[in-house]
């Protein structure tokens, strides 16, 4: 009777079963917890992931996950974009007279002709004249997805 066949494959369902037994299916919340954990100042990514029974690379990779925003939901954050001024407007007001503008005229918003050029890894906008902000904003936004 050949039995060197059947201890192999008797210790390979046993072990695949340990494995299945041991895997635990942890919750995006107590995730982001134990990564939260991990960056406190001092504090040691393999003790707490010893402490929580999880592989420390597996902690690593949470991390890399909440960092770039991917582990759960989270508030949308607001993106800055970098900014390049190339000219300054002056901060008096003159007018083609040579007349300086009283407090009260500077006070209104008066439109200003001018150019803005942005410069992004997918597209470049370029607006020209007066620029409504909340236009830009919203631009700015849709672009930066």
């Amino acid at each position: 009777m050949d039995t060197s066949r059947q201890v192999p494959e008797a210790i390979a369902a046993k072990n695949e079963s340990a494995n299945a037994a041991q895997r635990q299916h942890r919750s995006i919340a107590e995730k982001r917890r134990i990564v939260e954990e991990t960056f406190i100042e001092g504090a040691s990514v393999a003790r707490i992931a010893r402490a929580h029974g999880v592989n420390a690379n597996q902690v690593f990779g949470w991390r890399r996950l909440y960092l770039s925003g991917r582990l759960g939901e989270q508030k949308p954050t607001m993106k800055l974009l970098p900014v390049r001024v190339s000219e300054s407007l002056s901060p008096d007001t003159t007018h083609a007279s040579g007349e300086v503008s009283t407090s009260i005229e500077a006070a209104k918003p008066k439109p200003v002709s001018g150019t803005i050029h942005i410069k992004l890894q997918q597209a470049q906008v370029r607006i020209e004249g007066a620029a409504d902000p909340e236009v830009v904003r919203v631009l700015l936004e849709c672009l930066a997805r």
